[in-house]
């Protein structure tokens, strides 16, 4: 579900004080644009949504939830995506952050 070595690597890159603020910056866009789908999804800018999930996904390790996103770039247009999928993309974000946000504090810093 979640990439460790990537979240690791993150870490590394930017500091463990600045890892903090991007942890924060990547939740908030995530959850804005997460809240937003499901309040409507707008079929003209679906791709663009699942891209942009995927780069902050992908960031941040979330490996599952940008899997998905990936599979709902690729397939373009919403209409073409079921419930069940887009249930699945909102569940894999939900289990995801909650996974990660319950074992961050067990990282060494």
């Amino acid at each position: 579900m979640i990439d460790w070595n990537r979240v690791n690597e993150l870490r590394e890159e930017v500091g463990p004080e600045a890892f903090d603020e991007v942890v924060e910056i990547f939740l908030e866009e995530v959850d804005e644009t997460i809240q937003r789908l499901r309040t409507a999804i707008v079929a003209e800018s679906f791709r663009a949504d699942m891209h942009f999930l995927k780069g902050s996904a992908l960031n941040l390790g979330f490996a599952d939830f940008a899997a998905l996103c990936a599979e709902g770039e690729i397939g373009g247009d919403v209409s073409a995506r079921d419930s069940a999928f887009v249930s699945a993309l909102f569940q894999s974000y939900d289990d995801s952050r909650t996974a990660f946000l319950a074992s961050l504090p067990k990282m060494p810093a």
